[in-house]
């Protein structure tokens, strides 16, 4: 009953949950803002900077 008690894999499972949980984040930030990062989008990111910029300057 010694692997009962046993925790030597237990630090290597939280590791790998943790990456696995930032690579899911990373993947659904692409998913979400992947106009911004195509050449042939709509989407023009330097305009959207600028409005930004302006609107808290004002």
């Amino acid at each position: 009953m010694n692997f009962l008690k046993d925790e030597a894999g237990q630090g290597a499972a939280e590791y790998i949950l943790l990456f696995g949980g930032v690579i899911v984040i990373a993947i659904a930030a692409l998913v979400i803002y992947r106009s911004y990062f195509g050449t042939t989008s709509p989407v023009n990111s330097t305009a959207d900077i600028t409005n930004v910029r302006t609107s808290v300057n004002k």
